[in-house]
């Protein structure tokens, strides 16, 4: 269901040992945190992709194209560097070009932020993402790699990745996510901007192609609990379903065959929903004794080099966007409220959540973090999922009780099998839909904070 924990999970671990004390009553979503107060946002989401959007960043050696789906591409390179890859040890010199977003003020002081993308990357070129943000107190983080990362991984490609050993004494960067390293010590980041470097080979005339750029930054309060929210919809999404558990064995340099391959069976879920596929040449490399291939692809090019692992969030949702007029993002939802509003409106949610065998009625399993699907509601409320670790495909279909999965999924504090404080994901979850969505799609979009 998942790998063994990741230096993302230590740290939260750390966190939520660091703050156990304190953390033991539960906030709704959304809740203020004096009584009688008005709600405050928990989480901002901030994007850029318009033609606009990109025109008020700071270019250098980039140009913004026009068009029904407004990009981002090198120009005029502004000059050109050395890259050692650390996960091939080959070195190679690249053309390059930068765009700075605008400074983003978060209507949410945050303890963490993560950063997602939308691009194309033909062989020879690929992106790195940046984030440097300001505390309340007017000091400056450095800037923070948050990815680098290619759609491919042939001899011409630098092979995707997050970066290890990244902090300022303050904030650390793991994995995916920057979080403040104490936030108790009030400690928030309460601006930021992105920076983008495209690459490409010298001379080759080649670019990647950015359709979006933006972060999600949240302070989520330390909690044990949720109380579940009220049930608003009974609607159940045709998903396609697959099993990560039919891949065992499976391709294990990729983070050891399909145990681990929760997220991109989830993702690959998904692109198929929405009728995208990869082609019969993209899967050629698949051993065609294998069933459902393309989850095998999924997993190979969701792959990040340095975590050892398909569970990338930024890079799961970068892999969905590769498909043709798709759009993604990583967010945190405050609610099963917040996942109906897009189910009713056709979207379905990839979460993350971690919990002990006990604490999910009918799992039949325990996990310190595992993706799943949320493909509808039963006329009770209960949520009807997707879940990747069943023994079949035709098993995927799951009911799960609502106030359980609200828990478990919104927590941020829990215990582990050990009787230890150990860390939930605060709503953190994957949203895939098509890059012109209908005008209902995109009212419930921007009722989330996606559009």
């Amino acid at each position: 269901m998942t790998r063994p924990p990741s230096r993302r999970t230590v740290l939260a671990a750390a966190l939520a040992a660091t703050a156990a004390t304190g953390a033991g009553a539960a906030l709704p979503a959304g809740a203020a945190a004096v009584p009688g107060a008005p709600a405050q946002p928990l989480v901002d989401n901030a994007f850029w992709t318009s033609y606009a959007d990109w025109r008020a960043g700071t270019a250098d050696g980039v140009r913004a194209v026009s068009g029904a789906r407004p990009s981002l591409v090198i120009g005029a390179p502004a000059g050109s560097t050395g890259y050692t890859d650390p996960h091939t040890g080959k070195s190679a010199t690249w053309e390059y070009a930068t765009w700075t977003s605008p400074l983003h003020r978060s209507k949410v002081p945050a303890t963490e932020v993560i950063a997602s993308w939308n691009a194309r990357t033909p062989a020879g070129t690929w992106l790195q993402v940046e984030l440097r943000g300001q505390y309340a107190d007017g000091t400056d983080t450095p800037w923070y790699v948050m990815g680098r990362w290619t759609s491919g991984d042939g001899d011409g490609d630098i092979r995707r990745t997050s970066l290890d050993d990244q902090s300022d004494g303050r904030s650390t960067v793991w994995t995916d996510t920057f979080a403040v390293d104490d936030a108790s010590t009030g400690t928030r980041l309460v601006s930021y901007r992105l920076r983008l470097t495209l690459y490409r080979t010298p001379g080759s005339g080649l670019t990647p192609v950015v359709h979006r750029v933006g972060a999600m930054a949240s302070d989520i309060p330390d909690r044990f609990t949720v109380p579940a929210s009220t049930p608003g919809l009974a609607r159940e999404l045709t998903v396609p379903r697959y099993s990560q558990n039919t891949h065992i064995g499976q391709y294990p340099e990729y983070d050891n065959g399909g145990e681990a391959w929760c997220s991109p069976t989830s993702s690959q879920m998904i692109i198929e929903y929405w009728g995208r596929v990869p082609t019969a040449d993209e899967l050629a490399w698949v051993n065609p004794d294998f069933d459902d291939p393309q989850v095998c692809h999924a997993a190979r090019f969701t792959f990040d080099y340095q975590y050892e692992g398909c569970g990338n969030w930024p890079f799961n949702a970068a892999y969905a966007a590769t498909y043709r007029d798709m759009s993604s993002a990583v967010t945190r939802l405050g609610s099963l409220a917040d996942v109906e509003t897009l189910v009713g409106a056709g979207i379905p949610v990839i979460t993350s959540q971690s919990f002990l065998k006990e604490e999910l009625t009918g799992a039949g399993y325990g996990t310190s973090g595992h993706l799943m699907t949320v493909i509808g509601f039963t006329p009770e409320g209960d949520v009807i999922a997707n879940d990747p670790a069943s023994p079949s495909n035709t098993a995927v279909r799951r009911v799960y009780r609502r106030a359980e999965w609200e828990t478990i999924w919104l927590r941020t504090k829990r215990y582990n099998a050990s009787g230890k404080v150990a860390s939930g994901t605060g709503g953190v979850c994957y949203v895939y839909w098509p890059a012109k969505p209908s005008a209902a799609q995109c009212r419930e979009l921007r009722a989330v904070g996606l559009l």
